[in-house]
């Protein structure tokens, strides 16, 4: 069985900022790797913004950031 990400859910995430607390505005993937450590202990947040911090972790923890950062520069979010 092949995996394939869901694309749009993926630039979705690299662009998603973090909407409270210490790091209020920063895009998720510039979240400190202890930050996402400390929500896994505690509890990641119900919803989108938990799923995505998880997934985030993982995509730290695989040090796989650069791919991220390159979603963020090929595809940059368009301004509304």
């Amino acid at each position: 069985m092949e995996m394939r990400p869901d694309t749009e859910q993926l630039l979705e995430m690299a662009h998603y900022k973090m909407p409270f607390g210490k790091y209020k505005g920063r895009y998720l993937v510039d979240l400190p790797l202890a930050y996402l450590v400390w929500f896994r202990q505690k509890g990641f947040p119900k919803g989108k913004l938990g799923d995505y911090l998880n997934t985030m972790l993982t995509i730290k923890d695989n040090n796989l950031e650069p791919i991220i950062r390159k979603l963020q520069k090929d595809f940059p979010k368009e301004s509304t």
